[in-house]
Formats: structure tokens, C-alpha cells, sequence
């Protein structure tokens, strides 16, 4: 699931563990699943919301214009995408 990364997040590693509760283990837990996060391509993330939001019950007109919304907040914004372009993405 996810890979090892290299230790080059020690210092982060490090700062977790001074400033919270989170033990060692712990912490560099939580370091690989933010990278495994922001390592998410635009079409991984566009299908793991729409995933996400139609379990929660949206309709796919409201899920389209949420992900489009949220999309320029990523850490690195993808190019925008229309509605169409968005739709194209999970259902090919």
C-alpha cells in the first residue's frame, strides 16, 4: 500500500514526536500517509471523491461541482478540468 520512503522526513519525524503524543512508529505513520495523499494523481483523487461523496449520498451533479471546487485547493493544483473533462475521468 504504501511504499517506504527514504529517511529523508527524519527531521519531520523528529518534530511529531516532540510536539505530539505520537510515538516514533506512530509518527512516521502518519508522514507516509500525508505524502501517500499528496502523491495522489488528478485522476486518483477525482475518482477517490466522487468514490467518497456519492457513498455519502450526493448526486453526481453536486459531486462534480464539489470535486471541481475543491480541486485548485490541492497542494499542487491541477490544471482545471470542466465538468465534462471531470465526468470523462471516472467514467472513461
Amino acid at each position: 500500500m504504501l511504499e517506504r520512503r527514504p529517511s529523508s522526513h527524519e527531521d519531520l519525524i523528529d518534530h511529531l514526536v516532540r510536539s505530539t503524543a505520537l510515538q516514533r512508529g506512530e509518527a512516521a505513520r502518519v508522514v507516509l500517509d500525508v505524502l501517500a495523499y499528496f502523491d495522489e494523481t488528478t485522476e486518483v483523487f477525482v475518482r477517490r471523491r466522487h468514490r467518497e461523496l456519492q457513498s455519502a449520498g450526493l448526486a453526481n451533479a453536486e459531486i462534480f461541482e464539489r470535486i471541481a471546487a475543491e480541486m485548485p485547493h490541492r497542494a499542487v493544483a491541477p490544471p482545471e478540468l470542466s465538468l465534462r473533462q471531470l465526468r470523462r475521468i471516472v467514467y472513461g
